[in-house]
């Protein structure tokens, strides 16, 4: 079965992406079209929005799915006359809102993912530089100024779990690959040593690794599923005995990864 879901906002659309996503997510037995259409911010935008969702109705037989976040009157009506099943997020959550705090909503575009917080965009993007510049064992003198550091074998997703704890929450992430060379000393690296407490691991299945390492260099002793297995089972063989906290990637999503690593290590996202 399959059936088009539109996110729709005159800002960016990631609010209405995200939470359509996660609410459509829980709908496994359905294949959804999923199409973002950021800044309809004009009436004739959304009338031109509303053809195509008239045009899905049309092509699909039943009528699409509609998550928006706009602000303005005017657009939303003209969206509530589209062939379309209308879920006007802020309109759901707003109003009970108001109520509750007393207080009316500015009902501001864009307010979710503005820059408004001067400091905190700075510190992401200062997390974002401090991630690029600590990566893959970079400058490691610098890691007196990490809240992190993660460790695991090369390719298991240390790179990108960096980046978007920089990116999202403003963590300065440093990572470190755990070589070959490392795993038979049987011990940390006298880099990491000074910072246990801010390390953390991530680990794989030996045969994703293999798929992995293929992508980047087929063929090789490198990408071998000996060569993954061994590597796998002595870092792990490692978190255990330096009581290092550490997480399988293999079926979790950058943002599960982030999230378990920020519980586990007691750190508070910086949200303002």
């Amino acid at each position: 079965m399959k059936r088009t879901a539109f996110f729709i906002s005159d800002g960016t659309g990631i609010t209405a992406e995200t939470l359509g996503q996660s609410l459509l997510s829980q709908f496994e037995n359905v294949e959804f079209i999923k199409l973002l259409r950021p800044y309809v911010d004009t009436v004739e935008k959304a009338r031109d929005m509303v053809q195509q969702i008239n045009a899905a109705a049309e092509r699909d037989g039943i009528r699409p799915i509609i998550f928006d976040t706009v602000v303005n009157k005017d657009i939303r009506n003209e969206l509530a006359a589209s062939n379309g099943y209308l879920i006007d997020i802020f309109s759901t959550f707003l109003a009970p809102l108001e109520q509750e705090i007393g207080d009316g909503s500015s009902y501001s575009v864009g307010k979710s993912h503005s820059i408004q917080h001067g400091g905190l965009y700075k510190e992401r993007i200062d997390a974002v530089h401090y991630a690029m510049d600590n990566d893959d064992g970079a400058r490691t003198e610098h890691y007196d100024r990490a809240d992190i550091i993660l460790v695991g074998v090369s390719r298991c997703g240390k790179t990108p779990t960096s980046l978007y704890l920089a990116l999202q929450s403003g963590i300065r992430a440093a990572n470190y690959p755990l070589t070959e060379e490392d795993m038979e000393r049987l011990q940390l690296p006298s880099a990491l040593k000074a910072h246990k407490h801010k390390l953390f691991g991530l680990t794989i299945d030996p045969d994703r690794l293999t798929s992995i390492r293929h992508e980047r260099r087929p063929n090789s002793r490198y990408a071998s599923f000996g060569q993954c297995e061994f590597e796998v089972r002595e870092v792990e063989s490692l978190f255990k005995r330096e009581n290092i906290p550490f997480v399988n990637t293999t079926t979790f999503s950058i943002e599960e990864i982030s999230a378990k690593i920020l519980v586990e290590m007691g750190i508070e996202r910086r949200l303002k």
